[in-house]
């Protein structure tokens, strides 16, 4: 598949169909090998959604989601979109995501009016190497480009990530920020944390922070940080920054995090 047409696949991949009043559906399934459903293409696609009933000069500034059953990616999915609040400045909405009638993720999404303020940030890009000296890395996301900047470090997943969408050229403020989703579900910053005995990871909640313009048509740096593994979960943040060192958005993710039974193996 060209460039051009993985571009294609991820726009259809984040569009919904309104089938009724503030009740989106997606398009035609999309399985995998696994026939699950990947946590950071049903939380864009319902921020997509929401996004459908506010002002249309209102962006999305944060998310919070939770993963309540496995999605089925040969199943289509329904959005039904709650209208809490739309203000002088500020939009709310929560949505449903459901299969088969079960809900098997919910999101709370706040939108707001672009201002103009300071511009200011405490947190610096890390110093890695440039994309263009990164290592490719293989993806399941059509249209999505990875690459590692550090590939000797001994470790079972990247802690550090450029990606980039170039099929999102053409698109606004919400589709960017909708791939920025799309994209922020992809590593964990658990890694280091993990040990070789895990036995089964799944995410239980998501959420992200919008601070600036976010364009991931050019090469986007995901920095990943695990904080904490302990009671069966793990903890971590991600920060994502442009070419330039501007922090775009901040992430926050929780998973379950269990070790296999029985002895070690040698």
């Amino acid at each position: 598949m060209s460039a051009g047409e993985d571009g294609g696949a991820l726009q259809r991949l984040l569009t919904v169909t309104e089938e009724a009043p503030d009740r989106f559906l997606t398009g035609a399934p999309t399985p995998n090998r696994h026939n699950g459903l990947y946590g950071g293409q049903v939380a864009a696609q319902a921020l997509v959604a929401a996004a459908r009933t506010v002002p249309g000069e209102r962006v999305p500034h944060s998310l919070h989601g939770y993963f309540l059953r496995r999605g089925d990616a040969r199943l289509p999915v329904a959005f039904d979109v709650e209208r809490d609040r739309d203000g002088h400045s500020y939009s709310a909405r929560t949505v449903a995501a459901r299969q088969e009638g079960r809900v098997i993720f919910r999101l709370a999404a706040s939108f707001a009016r672009p201002e103009e303020g300071p511009d200011r940030q405490a947190v610096a890009m890390p110093a890695v190497r440039g994309p263009e000296e990164s290592q490719p890395l293989p993806t399941i996301l059509p249209g999505v480009e990875v690459r590692d900047p550090d590939p000797s470090a001994e470790r079972a997943h990247p802690m550090r990530t450029w990606v980039r969408a170039p099929g999102a050229a053409d698109g606004g403020p919400l589709s960017q920020a909708a791939v920025l989703v799309y994209v922020s579900d992809l590593f964990s910053g658990l890694a280091h944390l993990m040990g070789s005995r895990v036995r089964s990871m799944a995410s239980l909640d998501h959420a992200v922070w919008f601070h600036r313009p976010v364009r991931v048509d050019d090469w986007v740096l995901m920095d990943h940080v695990g904080t904490s593994l302990a009671a069966g979960r793990g903890w971590y943040t991600s920060t994502l920054f442009d070419r330039t060192g501007a922090a775009l958005a901040s992430c926050a993710q929780e998973m379950v995090i269990r070790e296999a039974r029985g002895p070690e193996e040698a």
